[in-house]
């Protein structure tokens, strides 16, 4: 009974996350990216303060694959210094997760969220802009 519910609880929020995905702008697809990127990193964050080794890597891991398969990916070279700052930003915040990682350093961690958190406030603020 209960695998049933768990089941169909988890194909409603595979669809319900499909949908969202579907249905967003470009804009709110790279918000999507940096509220994932925080979460993992959060995540990892709560595995490390646990001592959980193997989720703190696979957080962590998710965040850099958000970071650089979806954010860095989705930079336009036509963007110019953005662009590149922005990259630039992103190769900084995966290399202190990867110390993170190696060290179980918790203020690493504390800083890419807040990096990545001061990028997320910037994109949201843009949003009013980016509809028109």
């Amino acid at each position: 009974m209960f695998a049933a519910y768990q089941n169909a609880a988890a194909s409603y929020r595979g669809l319900a996350a499909e949908t969202g995905v579907t249905d967003a702008s470009p804009h709110q697809l790279i918000a999507m990216l940096y509220d994932g990127a925080i979460g993992a990193i959060q995540t990892a964050l709560y595995a490390l303060n646990s001592g959980d080794i193997a989720g703190r890597g696979t957080a962590i891991t998710k965040a850099i694959r958000i970071i650089n398969e979806g954010l860095k990916a989705s930079l336009d070279p036509r963007g110019g210094e953005i662009s590149v700052n922005l990259g630039s930003l992103y190769d900084y915040a995966t290399k202190r997760l990867l110390h993170a990682n190696l060290h179980a350093d918790a203020k690493a961690l504390e800083e890419v969220i807040q990096v990545i958190n001061q990028l997320r406030e910037g994109w949201r603020g843009i949003g009013p802009q980016a509809r028109q």
